[in-house]
């Protein structure tokens, strides 16, 4: 997949690191040289340049790249400027970093696909979270064990858990299962808020509108993603 990383900091940087690592093409972008050339041998482009100039930003291979993260957390006022600029241009999934609670409601105003918390979130979860197709989110226990939520595939749809026979063919653990409950927010838009149904029994029902938990080894993740 394709990626631009809009702000090399702390979080930009590791994210497109992580992402560059697991064999995908990132574009690494800040206004500071001294951060571009820092990372120009561990991301696979870096650029030097004002992502918030509408003019330069049209020059960047927007239609090829499949999401764009604005990881710009020293100046708000740049984070926004540059997030407004990437939703006008109709990027393929805009993804936006907040600082607090107030520059979250403004990012939700403008429209942004999904909203990065650094202070709760790891660039570890969301490079996870990006690469694998079907992951909801993730929490990493270590370098071979993990907790991710999952979409629960269409072919799953309206089998019980004991049906799907996950724990025999992937040697994978189902903890639990979440609904996504939709809710008018003060803004006057709409979000999903998740409605976890605690430990699952055999026989429950699965629906494609949920979410799947599942514990297992990375590798056996992998497969079933697959």
């Amino acid at each position: 997949m394709k990626y631009i990383i809009i702000g090399l900091g702390n979080f930009g940087a590791s994210l497109a690191e992580k992402l560059t690592e697991q064999g995908n093409e990132v574009i690494g972008i800040d206004t500071d040289m001294s951060k571009v050339d820092a990372f120009k041998e561990r991301i696979t482009h870096t650029i030097c340049m004002d992502a918030t100039d509408e003019f330069t930003v049209s020059g960047l291979p927007l239609k090829d790249t499949d999401i764009v993260v604005i990881a710009i957390g020293e100046n708000q006022g740049a984070n926004v400027m540059a997030t407004a600029l990437f939703k006008s241009l109709k990027v393929k999934r805009l993804i936006s970093k907040a600082i607090d609670k107030l520059h979250k409601r403004v990012l939700e105003a403008i429209g942004v696909d999904e909203i990065v918390l650094p202070e709760e979130e790891s660039a570890e979860r969301w490079s996870k979270k990006l690469c694998l197709t079907g992951v909801v989110d993730s929490f990493e226990l270590n370098d071979q064990y993990s907790i991710v939520e999952i979409d629960v595939p269409e072919k799953y749809d309206g089998k019980t858990v004991i049906e799907i026979k996950i724990r025999e063919k992937y040697n994978l653990l189902v903890l639990t299962t979440i609904s996504k409950t939709e809710v008018n927010t003060r803004l006057g838009k709409t979000k999903n808020i998740p409605r976890v149904h605690g430990i699952l029994n055999p026989n429950d029902v699965l629906s494609k509108e949920d979410i799947l938990v599942v514990y297992g080894a990375n590798k056996d993740i992998q497969r079933f993603l697959k």
